[in-house]
Order: structure tokens, then C-alpha cells, then sequence
């Protein structure tokens, strides 16, 4: 299991103890190896996030860490994790640590994996614990996505399982900007889903306030869209058309003597104009920060510290 942790010392100490219960559950079960592992990425975290997971490794080798030399954010953590993971075990599970994912759906991925599926998503059957606010934003943002083109599970998070094939498939995108809910569906090897309720966060604060959910969603866009950058092209066409329907208007006026009249939509026009320019520049912007971060080929995360280093 790979569970990327961001300041999160306030749940590590529950989200530990229930994971470990639910693995030896499944061990009794035989439904997994005795020598399964919880994996703890420690994303540069300012607290005793690692100081905790160093800890648990000391009391019980059933859990292991990665430490990140700085933070890198979720989705290089979790992939940190995975790259770990991928030459020790034949599925990894990831998982958040504050223990709104159910562990219990792990049951229902595990069987789904020994049915012969690569990869198993964690979809979210009902968004009861949500705001009304949260559940429209959310809600919206799969639904814009998908409208961009980008091939995203709706109301999978990354709470999912993958085969060890499946997670070397996914290591072969070497892109910098990296979204796994949209590169994990490319992979293309047999998948399904299984449906759990989402509880609130155990303890802490949330990592993903409106803002930061905003920019994950453009960075889903611009790095698997280019609808955008044709949505430009289509405002640039209608445009020109108003344009000249004003060219029109402007010489009927000169004609009929009326010029004057025209101030009212001569600042509309400028306006219109001037919002739209500054709204493709900010979009072929972001097109030209992605590549400008794709090029340099700068490595997405640095591991200081592994604990239990050794596969077997």
C-alpha cells in the first residue's frame, strides 16, 4: 500500500493502526502475502510526519517510508510511492492518509484484481458528506474534464489498485507535469471499478482548499487537452463575424449621420476585445509554462531515505 502524506501527524497514528488491522485481516484471509507492506511517503512535510512513519517502522517492519528531499506535491509523491513499490510487490493499493478513502473497499479491489483486472478504481458511490457547494465543484470538475477530452473515471479520486505491469506501464510517461487520474486510464490493460462511501477527514486539514483544486484542474486540462487552444480559434472566428456585422452598423450610422450615437458600443467592443486577448495570452501561456517545464527535464522528485531498502 503507498499512502503519500503531506503534514499529517494527526492522523498517522489511526490511519497506521487501521491499515495494519485490515492487512492482517486480508494475510489470515490469504487473500495476500505475509510480506505486504504499507508504504508512507513523506512529502516534505514541516511536522513529525516523518518522525512518526520512522517510528512505526521501528515498532513493526509491516510499514516502510520514503522520504522526499523537499515537496513535490501529491501527484509526484504518490508516484515517488510507486516507483518504490513497483519491484516489490505484484499489486499496490494507494491510498490518502486521512482515512476518507474506506479500507474496506480494499477487499472488494483485491478480488477484483485476482479476477484478472490491472487496475482497479476506488469510485465514490454518493457525495453525502459533501457541502452542496463542494458537491457542485467536484461534480463539475469531472464534468469538464471529460468535455475537455481528458479520459478521467468519474468521482475516482487516486484511491485505486494497480498490477505491478500496470504500474510499470505507468512509469513509462516521463512527463514532468504529471496527472494520474487522466495518464492511469491510458495505460489501456483491463480495469473496473468498486464503489465505497467517502467519510470526512479523521483529523487535520484539508490539502486541496477551492484554490488549489482550481489549478489541479487546469493542470489536467492543459497537460491532455488542447480543446482550449481551439476554443481560441472558435472565439477568434466569432469575433472577426461581430466585427464585421459592426462594420456594418458603423457605416449605416456615418450615412444616416448618427455617428455620435456609436459610444456605448465602441466600449463594449474595446472591452470585449481587450478581455478576450488577455484570455488567449493566459492560455497559450500556460500551454507555453508546460512545455517550458517539459523541456528541461528537471527530475520530478528526489528520495533522501527509503526505510527497509531491502525487497525481500
Amino acid at each position: 500500500m503507498v499512502v503519500p502524506c503531506y503534514k499529517e501527524e494527526a492522523v498517522l497514528p489511526e490511519t497506521s493502526k487501521r491499515l495494519k488491522e485490515k492487512l492482517h485481516a486480508l494475510m489470515e484471509a490469504g487473500k495476500i502475502s505475509a510480506d505486504s507492506r504499507v508504504l508512507f511517503v513523506n512529502d516534505g512535510s514541516s511536522d513529525r510526519t516523518w518522525e512518526i512513519i520512522a517510528s512505526l517502522h521501528e515498532e513493526d517492519k509491516i510499514f516502510s517510508g520514503v522520504n522526499l528531499s523537499r515537496n513535490r506535491g501529491h501527484q509526484n509523491a504518490l508516484l515517488a510511492g510507486l516507483t518504490t513499490a513497483a519491484t516489490r510487490a505484484d499489486m499496490i493499493i494507494s491510498m490518502d492518509a486521512d482515512l476518507q478513502d474506506d479500507v474496506n473497499a480494499i477487499d472488494g479491489m483485491i478480488d477484483a484484481y485476482h479476477e484478472g483486472y490491472d487496475v482497479v478504481y476506488g469510485v465514490r458511490s454518493a457525495r453525502k458528506t459533501d457541502t452542496a457547494f463542494k458537491r457542485m465543484t467536484a461534480e463539475g470538475f469531472y464534468k469538464l474534464m471529460r468535455a475537455m477530452g481528458v479520459d478521467i473515471v468519474f468521482n475516482h479520486a487516486d484511491y485505486r489498485l494497480m498490477s505491478r505491469r500496470a504500474v510499470e506501464g505507468l512509469l513509462e510517461f516521463g512527463e514532468v507535469n504529471i496527472f494520474l487520474r487522466g495518464i492511469v486510464p491510458q495505460i489501456g490493460y483491463p480495469s473496473t471499478t468498486v464503489e465505497y462511501e467517502r467519510a470526512k477527514r479523521f483529523a487535520g486539514e484539508s490539502k486541496y482548499p477551492f484554490k488549489k483544486m482550481l489549478g489541479f484542474a487546469l493542470d489536467g486540462i492543459t497537460s491532455f487537452s488542447v480543446k482550449p487552444l481551439r476554443l481560441i480559434v472558435f472565439l477568434g472566428a466569432i469575433v472577426f463575424l461581430l466585427s464585421l456585422l459592426m462594420l456594418v452598423w458603423s457605416l449605416i450610422e456615418r450615412i444616416m449621420g448618427t455617428v455620435v450615437s456609436g459610444w456605448t458600443s465602441l466600449m463594449f467592443s474595446v472591452w470585449m476585445l481587450g478581455g478576450l486577448q488577455l484570455l488567449s495570452l493566459g492560455v497559450l501561456g500556460e500551454y507555453v509554462g508546460k512545455i517550458y517545464s517539459e523541456v528541461k527535464h528537471r527530475p520530478r522528485f528526489i528520495i533522501e531515505r527509503v526505510l527497509d531498502e531491502d525487497p525481500n
